[in-house]
């Protein structure tokens, strides 16, 4: 088939130029594309504090079944470490760095049986503290949350988006803070 080989390489190299620089992410079409292909690799940010509360976030991006609170995350650029994707996400998730340790917690693969796009991830699950200040303007105040928003909790709330059901297990006050060794 060296048509279809040709035909394949055109598609390929007209790809490529749609990509600035992969490190910096990919356009939305082409990133769902290739999440159809293969894995993704995530890092999830279960953050505690001094009282054993967990900080969740509102999440309301189109991706999940409905709008539900969510530990944060993101996917791992080409090139990037996990350590500077926790980093990315704590800055922009909630404006603020993070110590973390160097080992997940919990590694979590999730396969959605039926959807096509964002349908096969591995989750590393780290633990993590606060290093600097939240932005209080996110700050859940009642009513009803908006995406970004953030609130600590005490256990997992009812309505937690339904991937990280997963993680329900670590959304409670006895799982330990990450302390001095951190």
């Amino acid at each position: 088939m060296p048509g279809a080989n040709r035909i394949l390489q055109s598609a390929i190299k007209s790809l490529e130029s749609s990509v600035f620089d992969a490190s910096l992410g990919l356009p939305e079409a082409l990133f769902l594309f290739v999440t159809r292909l293969t894995p993704m690799i995530n890092v999830d940010l279960l953050i505690r504090d001094g009282e054993g509360r967990t900080l969740l976030t509102w999440r309301d991006d189109g991706y999940e079944y409905s709008p539900g609170w969510h530990i944060p995350g993101g996917i791992i650029r080409y090139k990037e470490s996990r350590a500077e994707r926790v980093q990315a996400v704590a800055r922009k998730e909630l404006g603020t760095s993070v110590r973390f340790r160097e080992e997940p917690l919990a590694i979590r693969e999730v396969i959605h049986p039926t959807r096509r796009d964002r349908g096969h991830f591995i989750s590393l699950l780290y633990l993590c503290e606060l290093a600097g200040t939240l932005d209080d303007t996110l700050r859940f105040q009642g009513g009803n949350p908006l995406a970004g928003q953030w609130a600590w909790h005490e256990e997992a709330p009812p309505d937690l988006i339904p991937v990280h059901d997963m993680y329900r297990a670590f959304l409670h006050k006895k799982l330990p803070v990450l302390g001095p060794q951190g």
